[in-house]
C-alpha cells in the first residue's frame, strides 16, 4: 500500500462535510423565511399586504363564522342531579303460619291485591277438631266448676250454723279457685285452636303488586317456610334512593327544617321520558366514607305505575329557584389560565371581546353568570375556538363584508371600472 495516497483519500471528505452543512444551513434559513413570510402577510408587497388582510380558515381575508346566543334573565332552577333506584315501599313474603295440604290458589300472578284478601286456603280439617277437642275439654272443666261452686256455699252455710269444720270449708274454696285457673287455661288453649284454624287461610298483609306464585296447589307447606306463597311489593306509593353529595347535605337540611318541598322528578336512562314526580322524603344519618355521599330517599304516588322495583331512573331534585338570574348556554363557557371566560360579540362591529366572568349554579344546557355580563348581551357558543379576542366574526345570515373581508366587492369594482374605460374608447 501506498501511503503517499491517504491525504488525496481525506481531501474528498472533508469537501463533502463542508457541503452538506451548507446545505443544512440554506435549508433552515429557507424555512425560517417561509415561516416568516406565513405569519407576515402584510410584509409580502402583495394586494393582501397592501390591504392589511389577514388569512382565516376559509382562505385569504376570510372572518370565522360563529353561532351565538343572547344573555337572559330567567327565574333558573338549582337542580341536583343523581342515578337512583327505584324501591317498593314495603315488600313482604307471604309465608303459611300453619302446616298442612295446601287446597287452594285464590289469587291471579302479577295481580293488585288489597291488605286481608284471601290469597291461599290450607286444609281447616285437623284445625276445626283441635277447636272442637279445646272447646269440649272447657266446657268439662266449666261443669266442674259450677258444682264446686254449690257444694262451696251449702258449706260456707254449714260452717255459719257451726256444723262442719272449717278445714272442709277451705278446702272446697281452694278447689274452686283451682277449677277456676283451669278454666282460664282451657280457654287459651281453645283461643289458641280458633287462631290456628284462622290461619288456614292465608291472607294478604299489605296492598300491592303480588308475583309469581312459587307453590302449587297440593303441596304440603309448613308453619313459617321460607319460600313462601308468594311475594307482594307496594307499587303505591313507592320511593326512589339515590345519593346526595356530603356539600348540599347542609342545605337540603336547612330547607328540610323550613319543611320546604322539594319537588324530585325521576327520569328514564335517556332523560328524554319523565317517569313521574315526587317529593323529597328523608336523608340517611351517616355519609358513606367511601363515596363521600348521603343516602336519601323521595317519595312517588305512581298512579301511572311507570315505577317499577329495582329500575335504575335518573332522579332530578329541585333546591331552590335563584330569581331573575343570568344565565347562558353552557357551549359559552371557556376555561382558561386566568379563569373562565366568554367570547362577547358587539353587534354593531361584529367584534368578539374576551370577558372573564364568574359562573354559578349550571343545568344539563344552561349556566348561571354572577358577574361579568348583562342581558341582552351576545355571546359565542359555536366557532369560539377559532376566534381571538378583539378579531372580527362573522354572524349568521351576515352578508358578504365590503371591507376587510374576502375582496370579491374590490375585485367586482376594478372590473367594473375597466369595463367603464373600454367602453369609453
Amino acid at each position: 500500500m501506498d501511503l503517499t495516497d491517504a491525504p488525496m483519500r481525506t481531501k474528498p471528505s472533508t469537501r463533502s462535510r463542508v457541503i452538506g452543512c451548507a446545505i443544512v444551513v440554506l435549508a433552515l434559513v429557507a424555512l425560517a423565511g417561509l415561516a416568516w413570510y406565513l405569519t407576515h402577510p402584510s410584509a409580502s408587497g402583495g394586494s393582501a399586504g397592501r390591504s392589511g388582510l389577514r388569512f382565516g380558515p376559509g382562505g385569504p381575508g376570510a372572518m370565522t363564522t360563529v353561532g351565538v346566543a343572547k344573555v337572559e334573565a330567567i327565574d333558573f332552577p338549582v337542580m341536583l342531579d343523581a342515578l337512583g333506584t327505584v324501591v317498593p315501599a314495603a315488600t313482604v313474603t307471604v309465608r303459611p303460619q300453619v302446616g298442612g295440604v295446601l287446597q287452594k290458589i285464590l289469587f291471579r300472578e302479577g295481580e293488585t291485591v288489597h291488605a286481608g284478601q284471601v290469597l291461599a286456603q290450607i286444609d281447616p280439617r285437623p284445625f276445626d277438631i283441635a277447636v272442637m277437642q279445646a272447646s269440649g275439654t272447657r266446657q268439662r272443666d266449666e261443669a266442674q266448676l259450677s258444682s264446686a261452686r254449690v257444694t262451696l256455699q251449702r258449706f260456707q252455710g254449714l260452717l255459719a250454723q257451726d256444723s262442719i269444720a272449717r278445714q272442709e270449708v277451705d278446702t272446697q274454696s281452694a278447689l274452686v279457685k283451682q277449677l277456676e285457673g283451669t278454666i282460664t287455661s282451657d280457654r287459651a288453649v281453645e283461643a289458641t285452636a280458633r287462631l290456628n284454624q284462622s290461619y288456614t287461610k292465608i291472607v294478604a298483609p299489605i296492598s300491592g303488586r303480588i308475583g309469581l306464585r312459587i307453590i302449587d296447589v297440593g303441596n304440603v307447606v309448613s308453619a313459617n317456610e321460607a319460600a313462601g306463597v308468594a311475594v307482594i311489593t307496594q307499587v303505591k306509593p313507592i320511593d326512589v334512593q339515590f345519593s346526595v353529595p356530603q356539600d348540599q347535605v347542609a342545605e337540603i337540611l336547612s330547607r328540610s327544617a323550613d319543611n320546604a318541598v322539594l319537588p324530585v322528578t325521576a327520569l328514564d336512562r335517556n332523560r328524554t321520558v319523565t317517569l313521574g314526580s315526587g317529593k323529597f322524603s328523608t336523608l340517611d344519618n351517616q355519609i358513606d366514607l367511601q363515596t363521600g355521599t348521603v343516602r336519601a330517599k323521595a317519595r312517588f304516588t305512581n298512579d301511572a305505575l311507570a315505577l317499577f322495583p329495582n329500575q335504575f331512573v335518573n332522579v332530578r331534585l329541585l333546591l331552590r329557584t335563584v330569581q331573575g338570574a343570568l344565565t347562558i348556554p353552557v357551549s359559552a363557557l371557556r376555561h382558561g389560565s386566568k379563569g373562565d371566560y366568554v367570547f362577547v360579540v358587539d353587534p354593531a362591529t361584529h367584534v368578539a371581546a374576551l370577558r372573564l366572568v364568574k359562573p354559578g349554579q349550571s343545568t344539563v344546557d344552561r349556566i348561571e353568570i354572577k358577574t361579568g355580563l348583562q342581558v341582552g348581551e351576545q355571546v359565542i357558543t359555536e366557532g369560539a375556538d377559532r376566534v381571538k379576542d378583539g378579531a372580527k366574526v362573522t354572524l349568521p345570515g351576515d352578508k358578504p363584508n365590503t371591507v376587510g373581508g374576502n375582496g370579491n366587492s374590490a375585485s367586482a369594482d376594478r372590473a367594473k371600472k375597466k369595463r367603464q374605460r373600454a367602453a369609453a374608447q
